[in-house]
């Protein structure tokens, strides 16, 4: 197996742990996503004040908590989501959850290059197509540098994304602020709230799933929680936020189209960039690690592949979002959820597992999975919350029913 300095088969060494600023950096880089700013006009835009507020105050709670949970698990383990998948779901069952987790990164990288190329292109008249592959070209290059680039731009756009998107909701309240009250007055909002906290959390769920991937760097799981629980909590709420005050002004649905509507176009496009730029990163990181967990490969020229591909397929899933939203929602909390339950039932093996023998497929934990996609199907509610708590109570269920089995088999029989 080809030695990978992302140490993509192993735990972190603790000579490779990094500080509570480092962190800091790369969970809000992570949350800090033009994407949830459009999930925010979206609501604002289907839903009266108070709902909105509520959606966005339970959505984050909730996606911050799971957030945090799994983050516990890597800084405790120091391995990536896809080993810890490999524990749970088997030597050969890991690749299912693995190549879902991989699949909805790249997603995410493709809906971030057309987030940008679209902005751009409206701006400039510059050719779309254009803008789409050097961006997707100059995003997928800099993962090559791993989590060392990863900080290095979040540390720039998180406190210029603040800025900036401070300046403008305070431009908006001074111009209109009779929207806001009318917003809060109107009776043709219609979206439930129960739909609209599925839509928060299903907004990054997928970055929640794999925070592993990161927290398994942080010098303690104390720290690991906290930075990831307030990274979500806040840095999505601020993202909803901005994207409601842009549906104010004029119905623009990005914080940087925002100001550029009012004359600042240099330095909203400059935060975009870095806005998608640091999520991008992080999203390819992940989905390298999820394909060089299951090939043997080195992670980095996989990452670089992947971000081939989504910028490939960036406009479909532009065209799509709300939709791919709505399928994230369904299927991430189930995996996380197993992932969550496996390591709280099973801590103490969860020690060497790079050195571990694995049973091939660890069938309670495909069962549940499948279990708790199907109830988030079929169930009413808020569909990830579902999944989540369905999955878990599924895996707990049939590991117990799997494991009396294996004891009773061997056991001496009476005559």
């Amino acid at each position: 197996m080809a030695k990978d300095n992302n140490y993509s088969f192993e735990s972190v060494p603790h000579s490779e742990k990094k500080g509570v600023f480092t962190l800091t950096m790369i969970m809000l880089g992570l949350t800090f996503f033009s994407a949830s700013i459009w999930a925010g006009n979206a609501l604002f835009s289907s839903m009266t004040n108070v709902n909105f507020f509520l959606s966005v105050l339970i959505g984050n709670i909730l996606l911050g908590f799971y957030a945090a949970c799994l983050s516990y698990i890597g800084s405790y383990t120091g391995l990536s989501t896809y080993m810890l998948a490999r524990h749970s779901f088997g030597s050969k069952g890991f690749w299912l959850p693995s190549v879902i987790i991989g699949l909805i990164q790249i997603g995410w990288f493709g809906i971030g290059i057309a987030i940008f190329a679209v902005l751009i292109h409206k701006a400039t008249d510059i050719d779309l197509n254009t803008l789409l592959f050097i961006s997707g070209l100059v995003m997928t290059s800099t993962v090559y540098f791993g989590l060392y680039s990863i900080m290095l731009l979040a540390a720039i756009a998180v406190p210029s994304i603040a800025i900036l998107g401070c300046y403008s909701v305070v431009d908006t309240v001074e111009h209109f602020g009779n929207s806001l009250t009318l917003n809060a007055e109107l009776s043709n909002k219609n979206i439930d709230l129960s739909v609209a906290i599925a839509m928060v959390i299903g907004s990054f769920i997928g970055a929640g799933t794999v925070t592993s991937d990161f927290a398994r760097y942080s010098k303690t799981p104390r720290s690991a929680v906290t930075i990831t629980f307030l990274a979500f909590f806040i840095g999505n709420s601020l993202m909803f936020f901005f994207g409601a005050f842009g549906d104010v002004n004029g119905g623009l649905n990005n914080i940087s189209e925002k100001v550029v509507s009012q004359g600042i176009f240099i330095p909203a496009t400059t935060i975009l960039i870095l806005s998608i730029w640091t999520t991008n990163n992080h999203a390819l990181y992940s989905s390298g690690l999820a394909f060089s967990t299951i090939t043997g490969i080195k992670s980095k020229p996989i990452s670089v592949i992947n971000g081939l591909v989504g910028t490939l397929l960036s406009l479909w899933l532009y065209e799509n979002f709300l939709d791919w939203i709505t399928i994230v929602s369904y299927i991430l909390p189930s995996i996380g959820g197993i992932i969550i339950s496996d390591f709280l039932i099973k801590r103490k093996k969860y020690y060497n597992l790079h050195k571990k023998q694995y049973q091939p497929i660890n069938w309670p934990s495909i069962i549940a999975l499948f279990i708790g996609v199907i109830s988030g199907l079929i169930l009413p509610g808020i569909v990830p919350i579902n999944t989540l708590i369905i999955s878990i109570v599924s895996y707990l269920i049939c590991d117990y029913i799997s494991n009396k089995e294996l004891y009773l088999s061997k056991s001496p029989k009476l005559t």
